[in-house]
């Protein structure tokens, strides 16, 4: 387990990277390969990615923990609820094997805005100023796990995003 938290961001990465592998793997067998997926040059706007199939655009957070871990919340930018359909995907997975699944989802429908995100608590910093005090993080909302609908599959995630056929 040492190796997740050491080499963490080689294994965010590479979560992402299969992740997507998952959703084009399924563009290319069942949705005539009309996926198109994007990074963005810098990371300030609370996504990602942003992929679009057939006019719907979709922003994504990305965010992963292997499925022994305990994490209860996720932090979610408030401009991302400023884009057109903006997602959250949290990738569970296998420490041991890195196979991915279940995924928890919060957005909104194909096409559908972010919902709501400011009835959430606003994060605090994980660190103490000199005083200790954690100061508030006015752009970050912290969304509850029970906020996220689960989905077993990639295949099932991507219906969520980009809807059936």
């Amino acid at each position: 387990m040492d190796q997740h938290f050491i080499h963490s961001s080689y294994r965010e990465r590479l979560i992402e990277h299969l992740f997507v592998g998952e959703l084009l793997k399924h563009s290319w067998l069942s949705r005539e390969c009309k996926l198109e997926v994007a990074k963005p040059e810098v990371d300030n706007s609370g996504y990602d990615l942003i992929a679009e199939e057939a006019g719907v655009v979709r922003h994504i957070l990305l965010k992963a923990s292997h499925k022994d871990a305990r994490a209860a919340t996720q932090n979610i930018h408030t401009a991302l609820g400023s884009k057109p359909s903006g997602a959250v995907i949290w990738v569970r997975f296998d420490p041991g094997t890195l196979d991915l699944g279940p995924f928890l989802f919060f957005g909104g429908l194909p096409g559908e805005p972010l919902p709501d995100l400011s009835g959430f608590r606003v994060a605090k910093h994980t660190k103490g100023n000199s005083d200790g005090v954690k100061a508030e993080r006015p752009a970050i909302r912290t969304v509850p796990k029970g906020q996220f609908r689960q989905y077993g599959t990639s295949v099932e995630v991507y219906e969520a995003l980009f809807g059936t056929i």
